[in-house]
C-alpha cells in the first residue's frame, strides 16, 4: 500500500498555469508508474498523464498535449504535473495515482481541485 499526498491545486484565470505535486509515502516502494486522472462535475474520471518510474516515459491524453508536462523525482517518490495555458475545460478534481510493481490495481490520492475561470 502507498499513501499519495497531493498539493498545488487552486483557482487560476484562463491562460494561467498551475503545478501539481504528489508524494508517494510508504516503505520500500517499487513504483511502476505514477500519474494523474481528473474528474469534472457530471463527467467520468479520465486519464490525464502518467510517467514510468524507471525510464521516465510520459503519456498524455490528447487534450493536454503541448500544454501539460509530467515529471518525476525518483529520490523523493514525487510526481509533478505542470499545467500551462489552462482553459475552463481543465476545471476538475485532479487525482494522483500510482501503480506498484508488487501489487495489482492502482492507488489513489484524495484529489486536488483545479478551477479555471474564464
Amino acid at each position: 500500500q502507498v499513501q499519495l499526498v497531493e498539493s498545488g491545486g487552486g483557482l487560476v484565470q484562463a491562460g494561467g498555469s498551475l503545478r501539481l505535486s504528489c508524494a508517494a509515502l510508504g516503505r520500500s516502494l517499487n513504483i511502476y508508474d505514477m500519474g494523474w486522472f481528473r474528474q469534472a462535475p457530471g463527467k467520468i474520471r479520465e486519464f490525464v498523464s502518467a510517467i514510468t518510474w524507471t525510464d521516465g516515459r510520459a503519456t498524455y491524453t490528447d487534450s493536454v498535449k503541448g500544454r501539460f508536462t509530467v515529471s518525476r523525482d525518483n529520490v523523493n517518490n514525487t510526481v509533478f504535473l505542470q499545467m500551462n495555458s489552462l482553459t475552463p475545460e481543465d476545471t476538475a478534481l485532479y487525482y494522483c495515482t500510482a501503480r506498484l510493481r508488487t501489487s495489482t490495481g492502482r492507488d489513489w490520492g484524495q484529489g486536488t481541485q483545479v478551477t479555471v475561470s474564464s
